[in-house]
């Protein structure tokens, strides 16, 4: 289809509605976008997807050629890597021609007969969108709490099934975040609850098996509306921890699990920017956290009768240049998950302090990371590694003989991929603050830097979470025709440490923006491509940064894709009866200060929207989004359709079924990949 051949674009209906606050006063023309039981609302949507459907019609042989192209390589009749708890092998399976997983069990070996605990393919049908949140088995493994979701909106149904007999019992807990844990006496359970209108999880309930859930005694209530809070059982299984955190401060109760009826204890109260994580082992806690300066977190210890900040003595110690990110206890050692100059390190300890080595890795765009390692006693660490070449394996290291099994390596199937036939590398950009930005990417070999490739460059860059560079089998619908895949790891993110992150939220947000903007110049300078191959993408914080790039450089990218975008940030963070809102301060501020309120509408996409050449851009969004309230792509569209001076393609897809996280079911969710894939290889005149 010829862009004069396209149909006419929805346009919204302007009523203009005042917001006012720090004597500041926006117009915002689309507000009314903001009411998901509308009529007009729905009309509108469904309006715009006819005009996607429309413009890209052309492409739907393409988008169904690349759908089954992806789904080629996936492994329909796979299975997990088993792994034991308390008595049982547990695996997950999926079998060919369905898109749910099947949750079987299997006592003491692995030649037992099967139970299969939960078939997500049955549970599935009578539903539009499903998703099981979480299994927890109880310790005499007789039950199975288990959560579901047939909305997507992350309010979770827990319910209780007897593994003997199969029977689900009446009990029914709503609202809940999914996850449940029981105490070891076999009939409590503590659960979380979500606020009915912000989803905020606020309060800590007990509930005895076989009564009404009405009857649920509250054991804890966040009253702070920046923090959540959760539950759940250490490894070791003696103690129930509830814990409560913000962004930037963490606070943890406990009480023995062998008595549901005591009262939890406070481990160490809260106080501004303390953070901490805990682990217990014998008479001890094992803590991970900020304190005293520890920029990039140290592992301290205490007595379980102690636990109070001044009693922690330090078992490693914080050093400048050395993330820890997590630690994992077994009876003879322990493990640690570090981060330096970007990169996964997996360090082996032993208690009795004879042993202290690396295991070694041999790629600058890899990701290594501790794995599902339920038994305290294992001799065993279970941890996966995978690189942008080389596909995904599960690997157990034995501690004592100090070998490797690959119990798994991902199946790449239909023959086409060899590892072999690609490269990855890392490079560095220079900021235009001088900091070096480090980019991961990867290509089929043979790419020649003359300024014609297509490059897909991706960034997330909030709340410290780390981008690693990982083998994805979907990607290579891209790269193997003629894509580069490039992953900016951007200030916001923790890629390079605590201080990483520091440096791209609240006042200096802007980093994370002009951070991947330079990135983009470097990748056009270098010749790797040009403004003409260059495209951009990010999800939900990823989408802000897509808003925010485009309203400031567009002219570097010849499309974008905003899936899911956080895009009317002053708006949404001023409104503290949306999901998530007040436990956002920490990451953008909170606007009702007028510093933060200045400083965020600067950069938000929405309020930033001009009159000029935008690029052909896609946007996504679910209507059941309850991280990213579907009307903020909406409005965003609406207003950059009413503004823009190009002719270039401006598409808005909504899943009137999904939430945040799009699609349920293994293979649905490849047909919105394929949307995305079509949309980029048709701007590069790619069809098949």
């Amino acid at each position: 289809m010829t862009k004069n051949k396209f149909p006419k674009a929805p346009i919204a209906t302007k009523k203009p509605k005042e917001l006012k606050i720090h004597n500041d006063v926006r117009i915002d023309d689309y507000y009314w976008l903001n009411d998901r039981e509308s009529p007009e609302v729905i009309d509108y949507l469904n309006a715009e997807n006819a005009y996607t459907k429309a413009v890209m019609q052309h492409t739907e042989p393409f988008q169904k050629v690349l759908f089954e192209e992806m789904k080629a390589r996936i492994k329909e009749d796979d299975t997990t890597v088993p792994y034991k708890l308390n008595g049982y092998w547990y695996i997950t399976k999926y079998e060919s021609g369905k898109d749910y997983p099947i949750y079987v069990r299997k006592k003491e070996t692995l030649d037992a007969e099967e139970e299969v605990m939960f078939d997500c393919n049955e549970l599935a049908k009578p539903h539009a969108y499903f998703n099981l949140g979480g299994i927890s088995i109880s310790p005499d493994n007789t039950m199975a709490a288990f959560s579901t979701d047939t909305v997507s909106r992350r309010q979770y149904t827990i319910q209780i099934k007897n593994l003997v007999t199969g029977e689900i019992y009446s009990d029914k807990i709503l609202n809940t975040t999914g996850s449940a844990t029981w105490a070891n006496d076999n009939k409590t359970l503590f659960y979380a609850r979500k606020d009915d209108v912000t989803l905020r999880s606020h309060k800590i309930f007990k509930h005895i098996l076989h009564t009404d859930s009405v009857a649920d005694i509250e054991v804890y209530h966040e009253t702070d509306e920046t923090f959540n809070t959760f539950v759940y059982k250490t490894k070791s299984k003696e103690y129930i921890m509830i814990g409560a955190a913000s962004t930037l401060s963490t606070e943890y109760r406990f009480l023995d699990a062998n008595n549901p009826e005591g009262v939890f204890k406070v481990f160490q109260k809260r106080t501004k920017d303390l953070e901490y994580n805990l682990a217990h082992y014998k008479d001890e806690f094992y803590v991970i956290s900020n304190a005293d300066g520890a920029t990039n977190f140290k592992v301290s210890k205490t007595s379980v009768n102690q636990t109070e900040k001044v009693f922690w003595q330090d078992v490693i110690p914080h050093r400048a240049l050395v993330l820890i990110e997590d630690i994992e206890i077994f009876k003879d050692y322990l493990v640690v998950n570090e981060r330096e100059n970007g990169l996964n390190n997996i360090r082996i300890m032993s208690w009795k302090g004879d042993e202290d080595y690396y295991l070694n890795f041999d790629s600058e765009a890899y990701t290594a990371y501790i794995g599902n390692n339920p038994d305290f006693n294992s001799n065993e660490l279970r941890y996966a590694y995978n690189s942008l070449t080389t596909p995904s394996s599960v690997i157990d290291y034995n501690f004592k003989s100090k070998t490797f099994v690959i119990k798994k390596e991902q199946e790449v199937l239909g023959g086409a991929f060899k590892k072999e036939n690609y490269e990855s590398k890392r490079v560095w950009a220079l900021s235009r603050d001088g900091v070096k930005i480090p980019i991961s990417m990867v290509y089929k070999k043979g790419m020649i830097l003359n300024g014609s490739n297509p490059v897909l460059q991706y960034a997330y860059g909030s709340y410290g979470s780390t981008i690693d560079p990982s083998f994805s089998s979907i990607r290579l619908s891209l790269i193997d025709r003629g894509f580069i895949y490039a992953i900016c790891h951007v200030r916001g993110g923790e890629y390079l440490g605590r201080a990483w992150y520091e440096n791209g939220k609240l006042l200096t947000k802007k980093n994370t923006f002009t951070d991947f903007i330079d990135c983009s110049k470097f990748l056009i300078e270098e010749k790797y491509t040009s403004n003409k191959h260059l495209y951009a993408y990010g999800g939900s914080a990823g989408g802000l940064l897509m808003g925010a790039v485009i309203n400031m450089n567009p002219e570097l990218y010849h499309g974008v894709i905003a899936a899911v975008p956080f895009v009317d940030v002053v708006t949404t963070m001023l409104d503290d009866t949306i999901p998530l809102t007040t436990g956002e301060y920490d990451e953008w501020g909170n606007p009702n200060e007028e510093r933060f309120y200045t400083y965020m509408k600067s950069y938000s996409p929405y309020d930033n929207v001009q009159k000029k050449n935008y690029p052909n851009t896609l946007v996504t969004t679910g209507l059941h989004d309850s991280q990213v309230q579907y009307w903020e792509p909406a409005k965003w569209v609406a207003k950059l359709r009413e503004l823009k001076t190009d002719a270039n393609l401006l598409l808005l897809h909504t899943d009137m079924d999904s939430g945040h996280g799009g699609a349920s079911g293994r293979f649905e969710s490849l047909k919105e990949v394929a949307l995305e894939y079509a949309f980029l290889l048709d701007l590069e005149g790619v069809h098949g």
